[in-house]
């Protein structure tokens, strides 16, 4: 039989296990909702890609022919596969362009030839017109019927009627006078494009 004596004791002595096991349940629980944004914030925020975060994107579906648009520092990015036939093509239109070599274009040196790209088949342009930064629109298509007969197949921006081929050069008689602009990028690897890196940089692809 117990002592009623000693029954307050135990009742305090059970209830403070009571409340430090609670405290206990209640700092984990807390810890743990507290840990998920500290984990999230390891990823680059949307907020860090607009100021200049690289950006990565998989290539790996992109057919040829096709075009995606991606943003980067607040500006759109195109990132085009060009077929084979369309990077042969761009040796025939030179004689066309204001600025063929692109010695008055703004790119990276690995990105100042002909193809205007590291790897000929891909394209990596900013998505600003150099006239007032409208967004030129895809024609890739020859002979696109709007455009004539003559058209090799590129970009047409529809605020002010400039032109550009398919490696981002302007054309004669454009109210550009600029060729579209490349970012700085680098290959990871054969699927895998990162734009805000410099191909130039030590380990670069």
């Amino acid at each position: 039989m117990s002592d009623p004596d000693n029954l307050p004791d135990e009742a305090d002595t059970s209830r403070r296990k009571f409340l430090t096991a609670a405290t206990a349940a209640t700092a984990a629980v807390g810890g743990a909702f507290t840990l998920v944004p500290f984990i999230a914030s390891w990823r680059p925020s949307e907020r860090a890609r607009a100021l200049g975060a690289p950006l990565e994107i998989d290539i790996s579906k992109l057919e040829p022919g096709q075009m995606i648009t991606q943003s980067w520092r607040k500006q759109p990015v195109y990132v085009v596969r060009r077929t084979p036939e369309a990077v042969a093509g761009l040796a025939k239109v030179g004689p066309s362009l204001k600025d063929p070599q692109s010695d008055a274009s703004a790119q990276p040196v690995y990105a100042k030839n002909e193809a205007r790209s590291i790897k000929p088949e891909f394209l990596v342009l900013y998505a600003a017109c150099t006239h007032l930064g409208c967004l030129p629109k895809q024609y890739f298509t020859q002979g696109e019927p709007t455009l004539g007969a003559d058209w090799p197949g590129g970009f047409f921006c529809p605020c002010h009627g400039s032109r550009f081929d398919l490696a981002g050069r302007v054309f004669n008689g454009s109210p550009a006078s600029l060729n579209l602009a490349v970012p700085p990028h680098k290959f990871e690897s054969d699927t895998m494009l990162v734009i805000g890196l410099d191909a130039n940089a030590e380990g670069a692809a």
